[in-house]
């Protein structure tokens, strides 16, 4: 490896702060590793996803990857719902409306890995389909 090579970073459980996302009553990201940390390439971001929280119809300007770590809730691809669990793993293309809703009585975590740099993301308009 060069001198440009990102050094190792671990971050502790206890170290990752997490707030509410605006967009969302209920949900909320904490940043794992991204471009602070060294990442050249990828952030990612664990979210948790309350008992009854819903995400509203949105897009991303970037791709993103997911993988669920705990819990059972609905997601929403592109007018298409599918229930996920723990274990499951996603791809949101950019663009693309999605949302995320959690009928359980239990806490939805999942990671998340998308590239550094803006994102903008962009409510949907609401579908009676």
């Amino acid at each position: 490896m060069g001198d440009h090579a990102p050094a190792l970073t671990v971050r502790r459980a206890d170290d990752v702060e997490y707030e509410a996302v605006d967009a969302a009553d209920g949900l909320s990201k904490g940043v794992l590793i991204d471009e602070d940390d060294g990442a050249p390439t990828f952030a990612m971001r664990r979210f948790t996803l309350d008992p009854g929280a819903e995400v509203p119809r949105h897009t991303n300007a970037v791709e993103h990857e997911q993988y669920v770590l705990d819990g059972e809730y609905v997601v929403g691809v592109d007018g298409q719902e599918h229930t996920v669990s723990a274990g499951d793993s996603l791809l949101i293309p950019s663009g693309v409306v999605h949302w995320y809703r959690n009928e359980s009585d239990r806490q939805g975590a999942f990671v998340c890995v998308v590239p550094n740099g803006d994102d903008t993301i962009e409510l949907a308009a609401e579908s009676n389909g």
